[in-house]
């Protein structure tokens, strides 16, 4: 059975990208769509409220999932599109949609903002539990930004995708299979160049080193690198790989690398502490700052 790609809807400008993005990416992949809608306010699907202040919402939301499942049809006719309202909090009905699902993409309102139930706080919670990759969209993406621009300038559907960056030995979470199948698998896809990142310091026990000694540190790396990638090349063989060894910590070092890629892909470790999961610092940086699609393939 196929598992589809599943996206959050609620309204919000940013879970309306999502679901625009999460369409595209179904059919990159050959799965249907599933689309849904949470809040656990609303009486039963089932039942037909007969309060007047509780009409509106249940109107609000059916007419949203009926305007959305138009708009992709319209937009993507090949594309299978199931849609459902669900009687529960956002949070754990993501969660539920997630494990029988091939991705869950949500809407994601950044760093401050005011966006919908499946925004903020609640993406930000959902990322931290969810055992399967989840992608971030924010408001107002589109399939042009998704591209190059033209020979003039202007925004494209026709031209070469962009980019795709991968991070990998963030969070200490070292190299992870899942992690690079994702990012090898979305650059083949979109027909890609795949951009490997790799944040590197000196590890605090080794001092200060002089510059040959510098040198020398970095070139190491640099080879555990391409090592590492070596496999994944012979796996995917039509896609073309272009690693880089930044100095820096790895959150701000990624913030930077994201600018004027298509698609982000980060691994984040499943913990959880005391005080529930845990996202790690770069991804928790990234949801915040990176304002091109994220996806986070939990591992670990």
């Amino acid at each position: 059975m196929l598992r589809p790609v599943v996206a959050g809807l609620d309204g919000s400008r940013e879970s309306l990208a999502a679901a625009d993005w999460a369409a595209r990416e179904a059919l990159r992949r050959g799965l249907p769509l599933r689309l849904v809608h949470a809040w656990e306010g609303l009486p039963d699907e089932s039942t037909e409220a007969t309060l007047p202040e509780l009409r509106a919402p249940q109107y609000y939301a059916r007419r949203t999932l009926r305007c959305a499942v138009d708009r992709l049809n319209e937009r993507y006719p090949q594309l299978y599109i199931a849609a459902e309202q669900v009687h529960e909090q956002p949070g754990p009905a993501l969660l539920s949609e997630a494990e029988n699902a091939e991705l869950l993409v949500i809407g994601s309102q950044g760093f401050g903002g005011v966006g919908g139930f499946f925004s903020g706080s609640v993406a930000l919670a959902t990322v931290a539990r969810v055992e399967r990759p989840v992608v971030l969209v924010r408001a107002g993406d589109t399939a042009e930004d998704e591209h190059l621009p033209d020979s003039s300038g202007k925004p494209s559907v026709c031209t070469p995708c962009r980019d795709v960056v991968v991070a990998v030995d963030v969070d200490g979470g070292g190299p992870c299979d899942d992690v690079l199948e994702f990012a090898f698998r979305a650059a083949e896809l979109r027909r890609a160049p795949l951009r490997v990142v790799h944040a590197w310091n000196v590890p605090l026990s080794h001092g200060i080193p002089d510059a040959e000694e510098h040198a020398r540190m970095r070139e190491v790396t640099q080879r555990e690198l391409t090592a590492l990638l070596d496999p994944w090349r012979e796996k995917f063989p039509a896609v073309f790989v272009r690693e880089t060894l930044y100095e820096g910590r790895p959150a701000h070092v990624l913030v930077r690398a994201a600018q004027g890629a298509g698609l982000l892909v980060v691994g984040h470790r499943r913990r959880r502490t005391a005080v529930g999961p845990y996202t790690g610092p770069v991804a928790h940086a990234l949801i915040h700052h990176v304002n091109r699609p994220v996806a986070l393939v939990p591992h670990g």
